[in-house]
């Protein structure tokens, strides 16, 4: 059985060489992408950016770094698969996201 990537370089070993800010900030634009399609109605391409979120968080939690700091990314990835696929019982917003995935990608930015 062959595994399907959407972020074939990634998956490859390169995701395990970022660190955790960069990660989450991938995670926040595929999120941004999300809310995007969906604001516009085109759900299939929400959906297909929903199906790439859900990869980037896979291979975070598949990171063995950051095994210690599991219940903030799982939690994380738990909000946003009840906001879109739910009854968004945690009363999470698109604007909630989109603010929290923001921290990371400008923390990346300073950074660089």
């Amino acid at each position: 059985m062959t595994t399907h990537f959407f972020h074939k370089e990634l998956a490859s070993g390169r995701w395990f060489t970022l660190l955790l800010i960069e990660q989450l900030a991938h995670i926040g634009s595929e999120v941004h992408r999300a809310i995007s399609w969906h604001q516009k109605g085109d759900i299939s391409r929400r959906n297909t950016a929903l199906d790439r979120v859900l990869e980037l968080f896979d291979l975070t939690v598949a990171d063995p770094r950051w095994r210690y700091r599991l219940k903030e990314i799982l939690r994380t990835r738990e909000s946003v698969c009840d906001l879109f696929y739910g009854d968004n019982s945690y009363n999470t917003s698109f604007a909630c996201l989109e603010q929290y995935f923001f921290q990371f990608a400008c923390a990346v930015q300073i950074k660089r």
